[in-house]
């Protein structure tokens, strides 16, 4: 047998597939968009697969799970699909491939739906005022979010947009939000590693030095907390939906745990 079949055979089943799915539909964004640019067709996958805000038309419930197949660039694919070899491989031993592929999904799924809450909470005062502007035209509620458009637009003067300006900007602004990527379920993957092997020795690249995983694993949650309220300029990282892995990986472990399932 050589090198390269007993390496890819000693990939657990669900992992695997996991993996040359990711890797297929991040080739497919490259090349589909130019195939069918030929005939005057615009395929964008990232707008058809990619999790809009639930306030979008062009949202659908099924993007709570295609989003998580999606990859931008291959820096984005690389090192998620790495994480879960490193990190997958170990669960899916540990769990069998029913269990492992049931907390994937659950984590995948319940990031997006703390990113979709994290969009309402943000960005509902913002198109509530954006109504009242269009309808009575009083854009006093709207200065106060002049922050939040900023990150998105560049608008030199708030108060001198009209009615079809506001229109335009109303349907930019809830249409803009798209996220993609596995990340949310990788974050609940190494959650799950660092509960269950908390003294496992983990290092960063840019730092090797052995951290155990439960305090490796609480750093990452820490940054990412801090990242997401901080809300940098030019962040464009689904943060929240980073934690949102971590949580409902928190609930199904401890629902587990309650059943008596190890």
């Amino acid at each position: 047998m050589s090198y390269r079949s007993s390496f890819f055979g000693s990939i657990p089943v669900v992992v695997k597939n996991l993996i040359l799915i990711n890797i297929i539909l991040w080739l497919a964004t490259l090349v589909l968009p130019r195939f069918f640019l030929r005939w005057g067709i615009n395929v964008d996958l990232v707008n058809i697969l990619g999790m809009h805000y639930w306030g979008s038309k062009q949202f659908n419930p099924a993007q709570l799970i295609t989003y998580m197949f999606l990859h931008g660039n291959f820096e984005h694919i690389f090192f998620n699909m790495f994480a879960l070899f490193m990190f997958g491989t170990v669960l899916e031993q540990f769990w069998g491939p029913k269990r492992f592929m049931l907390y994937y999904m659950v984590t995948g799924i319940g990031a997006a739906l703390i990113q979709q809450l994290f969009w309402s909470v943000e960005y509902q005062p913002v198109i509530s005022a954006l109504n009242e502007a269009i309808n009575t035209g009083n854009k006093d509620a709207l200065f106060s979010h002049e922050g939040v458009l900023s990150r998105f637009f560049r608008i030199n003067n708030l108060a001198a947009l009209d009615t079809t300006s506001l229109i335009e900007l109303k349907h930019l602004f809830v249409n803009l939000p798209v996220t993609i990527g596995a990340s949310g379920a990788i974050f609940g993957l190494l959650l799950a590693f660092g509960w269950l092997f908390p003294d496992a020795k983990l290092m960063l690249i840019f730092l090797p030095i052995p951290i155990r995983a439960r305090i490796f694993v609480l750093m990452y949650a820490v940054a990412e907390l801090f990242l997401g309220v901080a809300g940098f300029t030019g962040d464009n990282v689904a943060h929240f939906a980073h934690l949102g892995g971590m949580l409902f990986g928190i609930f199904l472990i401890l629902y587990w745990k309650k059943k008596g399932v190890h």
